[in-house]
C-alpha cells in the first residue's frame, strides 16, 4: 500500500483534540479591558482633581487693612519689636548696611552706586508688568503652599518678593549666573558672595523642612540650589520668618521686606512696594498681571517707609556734617 494511503485514514481516525473555543479569551481580554479602562478613569478623574488643587492659588489666610499713620506705631518701623517678630533679624538677603536693631550685615552689593540703585527702582517697576501666563503660575501655588505652611509667613508676601525679585522667575537671568550687581542669583535672588557667611548658605537647607512638589518649572539635579526654585523660594520663605514675618501683612512684614533688600532708600520702595501688592491681593485675590495700586503703594510708604527714610536721610545728614 502506499505510504501516503496508508497515513491519511490513520490521521483521519486519530484522536485529535478540537481546537478550543476563542469565546473564554475574548471574555477574559474584554473583563481585562474594563478593568483598565476603569482603573484609567479613576485616575484621570483623582489625578485631575488632585492637579486642579495645585492649580490654583492657596487660600488666602487673611485680609489685610490698609495702614495709616494715625494708627501706627512708627517705632515699630524703625526697630521696635511687633508681635511675632525677631530682635535679632536674619542677614539681609541682598544688601547692606546696618539693621534696624543696630545688627551690622556684611556687604553684599559693595556700596552700590546712585546708577546701580536707579536701575534697580526702574527694575522693580519693570518686572511687575510682565505678562506671565496661569500656565506658568501653576507649578509655583503647591511651593508658596508649603512654605507658607513650613515658616507661618504669608503666601502673599512670599509671592509679593518672588514677583519683585525675578516677575515670577521670568527674568532671563533667573536660571543662570548672577545679578547685574555680581552677587545674587535664583528666582528670589539670594546672595552668594557676601560673608564671611553668605546669606544663601544661612538659609540654604531651608527645603529640608517641607516636603517638595513632585513636579514643578525648574527641579535641579542637587539640592540645595539658588536656581531651584522650591529651594531658593523655601529659603526665602525662612528669611522672612527669621525677620519677623508672620501672617499678617503688617508692619512686621514691612520691616521683613525691608530688612530682605537691605537698608537704605531703594530698600524702602522695595518693601512699600512689596507689601502694597501683598495687601492688595489680600483685598482683591491673586493677581498675577495686575499692577500695584499707586494710592495702596502710597499709604504704605506714610505708614511704614516715611518714617524709616527719614531716619536715613537724618544719619545721612549726620555723616557728611562730620
Amino acid at each position: 500500500m502506499d505510504p501516503e494511503q496508508k497515513t491519511e485514514p490513520q490521521l483521519a481516525e486519530a484522536n485529535i483534540p478540537s481546537p478550543p473555543t476563542e469565546r473564554r479569551s475574548w471574555l477574559l481580554a474584554g473583563g481585562l479591558a474594563l478593568i483598565g479602562a476603569a482603573a484609567l478613569a479613576a485616575a484621570l478623574l483623582f489625578g485631575a482633581s488632585s492637579d486642579s488643587s495645585q492649580r490654583t492659588p492657596p487660600p488666602i489666610v487673611a485680609v489685610a487693612t490698609t495702614p495709616t499713620p494715625s494708627t501706627t506705631s512708627v517705632g515699630g518701623a524703625q526697630g521696635s519689636p511687633t508681635p511675632g517678630s525677631s530682635t535679632t533679624p536674619a542677614p539681609s538677603a541682598r544688601s547692606t548696611g546696618t539693621s534696624r536693631t543696630g545688627r551690622s550685615h556684611g556687604a553684599i552689593v559693595a556700596h552700590p552706586s546712585a546708577k546701580q540703585q536707579y536701575l534697580d527702582a526702574s527694575r522693580f517697576i519693570d518686572q511687575t508688568q510682565t505678562h506671565i501666563t496661569t500656565r506658568w503660575m501653576e507649578g509655583f501655588y503647591p511651593i508658596y503652599a508649603t512654605a507658607q505652611r513650613t515658616f507661618g509667613v504669608n503666601w502673599l508676601l512670599i509671592a509679593s518678593i518672588h514677583r519683585q525679585e525675578s516677575a515670577f522667575s521670568t527674568a532671563s537671568d533667573t536660571y543662570t549666573g548672577l545679578n547685574f550687581a555680581g552677587c545674587c542669583g535664583g528666582p528670589m535672588q539670594f546672595n552668594v558672595t557676601n560673608g564671611p557667611v553668605p546669606t544663601w548658605r544661612l538659609v540654604s537647607n531651608s527645603f529640608r523642612y517641607g516636603r517638595r512638589p513632585a513636579s514643578y518649572d525648574h527641579p535641579t539635579a542637587k539640592h540645595p540650589s539658588i536656581y531651584d526654585d522650591f529651594d531658593s523660594i523655601m529659603a526665602g520663605a525662612h528669611l522672612l520668618s527669621a525677620d519677623g514675618a508672620t501672617y499678617r501683612l503688617d508692619v512686621g512684614a514691612w520691616n521683613a521686606a525691608y530688612d530682605y533688600y537691605g537698608h537704605d532708600a531703594t530698600g524702602v520702595t522695595y518693601a512699600d512696594q512689596v507689601l502694597a501688592r501683598a495687601i492688595g491681593w489680600s483685598q482683591h485675590g491673586f493677581c498675577i498681571n495686575c499692577g500695584t495700586d499707586t494710592a495702596l503703594v502710597e499709604a504704605i510708604h506714610a505708614a511704614y517707609g516715611a518714617p524709616v527714610l527719614a531716619a536715613l536721610t537724618t544719619a545721612r545728614a549726620a555723616r557728611a556734617r562730620r
